[in-house]
């Protein structure tokens, strides 16, 4: 094997260790705080659900930790389901209103940059796209965990109206929460209790 090749190797071991240790010690801060405010700790639901789909922090923020803290919320029975399921379609709503919001309010002058008249056939191609196939790009985009904070700005800047967003987001966030019940009722299964 040649040398850059096992010098690559060991780099990716050591940053999946690293990584592996970072999500144990960020999972075990988490069920640590939720062992101490266990009758208050449904309250980072909608916070938890927004932050995963706000522009910006939406890259950053995992669902991971939304549905580690819903899973444990509901296998301790500190909630259930009918409370977890609606206020994370509230924080899920605002955070890809917010975004459509942005887009909406910053989309006709990210226009006139040099960054967007370099692109513009691209742009032009996007936003098309998004008013042919507005619909099913506002529902996948809430369902597909890498663009899901992205995807309601492009809505915003390609000039869709704001009731069929809003129609289209309602509909998008409900499979969402439906996905996230199947997802807490199954997980509880391998919960350590």
């Amino acid at each position: 094997m040649p040398r850059l090749l096992r010098i690559q190797r060991v780099r990716l071991c050591y940053h999946r260790r690293k990584t592996t240790l970072r999500y144990k010690l960020i999972d075990e801060t988490i069920l640590n705080l939720l062992e101490a405010e266990k009758y208050n700790a449904w309250k980072i639901i909608p916070v938890l659900a927004f932050l995963e789909a706000c522009p910006g922090l939406g890259i950053f923020a995992s669902g991971v930790i939304l549905l580690s803290v819903a899973t444990f919320l509901y296998a301790e029975q500190l909630a259930t389901l009918y409370q977890i399921l609606p206020l994370a379609f509230i924080g899920a709503c605002l955070a890809d209103h917010l975004g459509f919001y942005v887009g909406r309010w910053y989309g006709p002058k990210l226009h006139h940059t040099a960054f967007a008249k370099k692109r513009a056939k691209l742009l032009a191609k996007t936003e098309s796209f998004i008013l042919n196939h507005g619909a099913s790009a506002i529902i996948l985009g809430r369902l597909m965990t890498a663009i899901r904070s992205i995807v309601p700005i492009l809505v915003g800047i390609s000039g869709t109206s704001r009731l069929r967003f809003t129609v289209f987001d309602i509909v998008a966030c409900t499979i969402w929460s439906a996905g996230l019940g199947l997802l807490i009722v199954g997980l509880d299964k391998f919960y350590p209790v």
